[in-house]
């Protein structure tokens, strides 16, 4: 009990670092239409998989067990998604947002705690080690941007279509990270929209590798989409006139990018 009074209260602390952080900073970035109040938190996943049994019975678990038992805590929408070009596959990334710090830190526990999804998840569970149901899970957990503080579900014609993108900037000093957090409040967002890419979240990293980065999330009607948003993010002359602003280009504010183009998931609710 004092073990996770402490670490609820250290990443209570954390959180509020990270708002007193980027409060700091001047903002002309508008909060998203439909977005409510209060700064979500954002829990990520990655389930590292062989191919074989491994994706349907993970998959499964997802669909059958664990999102409807994460929908039963107050949590949802919970994207699922498989990577479809990244460094390792397969992989199933899992979102799982939260207004409510304590529901994360604690949701396995609380989990376990739900008879229905004990029964459920049997089948992924109780798998022997030897013929484990994933090789590793890794985890992320992230504060939203005070410009952007609720996850947006994207509108598309044809779900099975709808490419995300999600990429991760790491910067080599806590003062660029900064920079690069006041950048995309103050600027990138608009870009982006003006691109024709719909805004899924955008995250400061609280716990993770890597550190100082953030994380965030982007989407398209479809692969064809792609580059061609991406083009007219980088020929927007907002885009030019924001990478040429001294306070951003005095220095490489982002030291490295990862990129992983995913696709949703069946059982992703979003």
């Amino acid at each position: 009990m004092q073990r996770r009074r402490f670490v609820q209260s250290a990443l209570s602390a954390a959180a509020a670092a990270a708002g007193l952080v980027a409060a700091s900073e001047p903002s002309s970035a508008q909060t998203p239409a439909g977005a409510g109040a209060g700064r979500e938190y954002y829990l990520i996943r990655r389930f590292h998989l062989q191919s074989g049994p491994q994706v349907k019975l993970t998959e499964d678990y997802f669909s059958g067990a664990l999102i409807p038992a994460l929908n039963r805590l107050g949590i949802a929408p919970v994207g699922a998604f498989k990577i479809d070009i990244g460094p390792e596959t397969p992989t199933f990334v899992l979102l799982v947002p939260s207004s409510d710090l304590t529901t994360l830190v604690t949701v396995d526990s609380r989990l376990m705690q739900d008879e229905a999804f004990v029964t459920a998840a049997r089948p992924y569970w109780n798998i022997p080690a030897v013929t484990p149901a994933y090789w590793r899970i890794d985890s992320t957990l992230h504060i939203a941007f005070p410009s952007w503080p609720r996850l947006i579900v994207p509108k598309t014609a044809d779900r099975a279509k709808q490419i995300f993108q999600m990429r991760t900037y790491e910067s080599a000093t806590y003062q660029d990270h900064v920079r690069k957090v006041e950048m995309m409040m103050n600027g990138e967002s608009k870009i982006f929209e003006d691109a024709g890419f719909d805004q899924v979240f955008f995250g400061d990293t609280l716990i993770g590798p890597r550190e100082p980065s953030l994380t965030y999330m982007v989407s398209v009607p479809d692969l064809a989409h792609l580059n061609p948003s991406w083009e007219a993010f980088r020929s927007h002359p907002d885009w030019k006139k924001l990478t040429a602003d001294p306070r951003y280009s005095f220095e490489t504010i982002v030291s490295s990018i990862t990129n992983l183009i995913l696709l949703p998931l069946a059982c992703s609710q979003i």
